[in-house]
């Protein structure tokens, strides 16, 4: 599509949601199994449900990719728009998971979809798909792009090592336990009331190697053992404690804003106890959440626009929504959006 850049509008925001959910479902308990018949390691009962709060996620099937669960969600957003793929001149791959390194998984989605927007991937850990949006409302007011569709499929069960060699390599990995898969799309252009209305963010990349999955890069570009996911939990946990709420506190600042103020808060969720803990530092009200890592587990960048997309018809014009972001490396993000 050629785009002629025109006057900048004042406001964007997200005009559409779609999500994706693949079909099957594994619960902890079967998971647990799973990893104790391949590793040969004694499990105390319940262990991952008891520790996590996670009950089941979605797991994607053999010849489902990234790419799959994005453009599931794709099709949805753009379907209740009443948009064609051709109506978008900008597509964003905003993922921590991906198809393959290159060419960008943005150009797969594009190529299934059928649009012919300029795309290209953005990745940030989990808040890959929040800092797309970012980036697509900032091509938007500059004049860059009239619609963008910004999509994530998440894929992290792929990552998860079922054979640890020992309970310490399990306990390693353990944070990848809670992942699940889904994907997710909005719709971002002009509006002309509402939309998002502040951003803010805050990073420590100090704290860089708390967790990830190395494979697959030049540090490590083969290499099966590099390929799942490293992360102690309650470390990773103790490093977003360490950085505080700050960030949370500044955006209720410069807003003007108190949890009245908002209808719902999405947070990305890892664990049910990170969850309640995430509450109990913030003091945000428990009916302002939408809580979905019980059934979903860790969805990584996908568990916002899973969140958005639950809400998204109950919600009226003129409602604000507070996305909060965790994201690994590490950074936090939030976004005050009014729906128009």
């Amino acid at each position: 599509m050629l785009f002629q850049p025109s006057d900048p509008p004042q406001r964007a925001g997200i005009t559409a949601v779609g999500s994706q959910l693949p079909e099957q479902v594994l619960s902890s308990q079967d998971l647990q199994r799973e990893v104790a018949r391949r590793s040969g390691l004694t499990l105390p009962a319940t262990l991952l449900k008891q520790a996590t709060g996670i009950v089941s996620r979605r797991v994607a099937d053999e010849g489902v990719y990234a790419s799959t669960l994005a453009v599931g969600a794709a099709r949805r957003a753009l379907d209740s728009a009443g948009l064609n793929p051709l109506d978008i001149d900008l597509l964003v791959f905003a993922s921590a998971s991906r198809d393959m390194v290159e060419p960008a998984t943005a150009h797969i989605v594009q190529a299934e979809l059928g649009s012919r927007a300029h795309a290209l991937d953005v990745t940030n850990a989990c808040n890959s798909f929040v800092n797309g949006i970012d980036l697509a409302r900032s091509m938007v007011l500059a004049g860059r792009a009239r619609r963008a569709l910004v999509v994530t499929g998440e894929t992290p069960s792929r990552a998860v090592c079922k054979d640890p060699a020992d309970f310490a390599e399990f306990r390693r990995g353990f944070a990848g336990y809670t992942f699940g898969d889904a994907g997710a799309a909005v719709v971002v252009e002009a509006v002309e009331r509402g939309g998002v209305l502040h951003v803010d963010t805050e990073t420590h990349s100090e704290h860089w190697e708390v967790g990830g999955i190395p494979g697959g890069g030049s540090r490590h570009p083969r290499g099966d053992a590099y390929t799942y996911f490293r992360g102690d939990g309650h470390e990773l946990r103790g490093v977003f404690e360490k950085v505080g709420t700050a960030v949370i506190e500044r955006t209720l600042h410069r807003t003007g804003l108190d949890w009245d103020g908002f209808a719902k808060v999405l947070v990305h969720q890892v664990t049910v106890p990170y969850l309640e803990r995430f509450a109990e530092l913030t003091g945000v009200p428990a009916g302002k959440l939408v809580v979905t890592v019980p059934e979903l587990g860790n969805i990584a960048s996908a568990s916002i626009g899973v969140q958005l997309d639950r809400v998204y018809g109950e919600l009226a014009p003129g409602e604000r929504v507070l996305f909060v972001g965790l994201g690994g490396g590490i950074s936090i993000m939030t976004m005050v959006w009014e729906k128009s």
